[in-house]
């Protein structure tokens, strides 16, 4: 009877299980362009800043960061994407930061529960793992401009002189050297006066000229890629996300850990005004409150209201520093 159970219950969770998924999310904090390779598998055909992946079904994924410019040496991490607190899939968030040194790591920064609709802003690139990455536009292999110069030049190749009145009359016929040279005249005098006339030839030269360019492939495009966008934040997370928000920030146990948890869920998402607020409101110290403060602002839908966030300070040193802030 036991047994009978157990294979029920199994067979009953086993669609859960095997439909669990993770979600991976990789920034550039200096805005370094970067394609993601996971598992041997390129994610983004074109170089980007900020890449998140779903669908992810493995603990672990063999990530590497080739970045567009190549002088910038690769970087090769094995990541998992679970919750190291609880081993759920979650959806995990590393960045790419340089150290003192000036050395490119990529370093742990938070991880949230997977939300149910999720909302990518505007500049970030999302693609869902296994699934082929767009090709980049196609690019003609070479370019050809023609241009044609028309020269039009006036040849002389006869003259006439009629004098009435005076007695002469003159016709000159003069060779353009093609048939070896020469002159014709003939000269008539009579008594009706001078009347003067010319014949000539057109000769009309053609010249054509071309020339051409060609594109190659760089090994990972075959065209140049876009100049980065910075589109900024449309919508702000929806009520039940931004609760399930909250409630991972204040499982947190240390304050220091409750603001990197709530900047790495900033790095997937938008928030309001408000919503800054109410998880400002969440932190023990005013140094904390300001710091999440200064990291909202880029990420929030409408910052015509963001001084209202100056209500949540205790010092007006603090309110000083956040406005300076964003006039900068």
């Amino acid at each position: 009877m036991k047994k009978n159970l157990l294979l029920c219950l199994l067979v009953a969770i086993s669609p859960v299980l095997s439909f669990a998924q993770g979600c991976l999310t990789i920034f550039s904090e200096d805005g370094d362009r970067f394609y993601l390779v996971l598992n041997g598998i390129k994610q983004n055909a074109m170089p980007q800043t900020n890449v998140r992946v779903d669908g992810l079904t493995s603990q672990f994924y063999s990530a590497k960061i080739l970045f567009e410019d190549g002088s910038k040496p690769e970087i090769t991490k094995s990541i998992p994407v679970t919750d190291p607190g609880t081993s759920n899939f979650a959806d995990v968030t590393y960045k790419i930061k340089r150290t003192k040194d000036g050395e490119l790591k990529l370093r742990y920064f938070g991880a949230t529960p997977v939300p149910v609709n999720y909302a990518p802003p505007a500049d970030m690139y999302v693609v869902h793992y296994g699934q082929a990455a767009p090709p980049p536009p196609p690019v003609a292999a070479s370019t050809v401009t023609q241009t044609t110069y028309t020269t039009t030049t006036t040849n002389p190749t006869g003259a006439s002189v009629n004098v009435n009145g005076g007695g002469l009359n003159m016709n000159v016929n003069i060779g353009d050297g093609t048939n070896g040279g020469g002159l014709n005249m003939n000269v008539n005098l009579n008594d009706r006066g001078m009347n003067v006339g010319t014949s000539q030839s057109t000769v009309t030269t053609t010249t054509t000229t071309s020339s051409s360019s060609t594109v190659t492939d760089n090994g990972y495009n075959t065209a140049p890629p876009p100049p980065p966008t910075k589109a900024g934040c449309t919508y702000p997370m929806d009520m039940n996300s931004f609760g399930e928000a909250k409630k991972t920030i204040a499982n947190a146990s240390f304050e220091d850990t409750k603001l990197s948890t709530a900047k790495s869920i900033l790095a997937a998402n938008c928030v309001s005004t408000d919503q800054v607020i109410a998880i400002c409101k969440m932190f023990s110290y005013e140094e904390s409150k300001l710091d999440f403060a200064k990291f909202a602002y880029p990420k929030t839908t409408d910052r015509g209201n963001y001084f209202k966030v100056g209500n949540v300070f205790s010092f007006d040193a603090s309110k000083t520093e956040l406005n300076e802030f964003i006039n900068q």
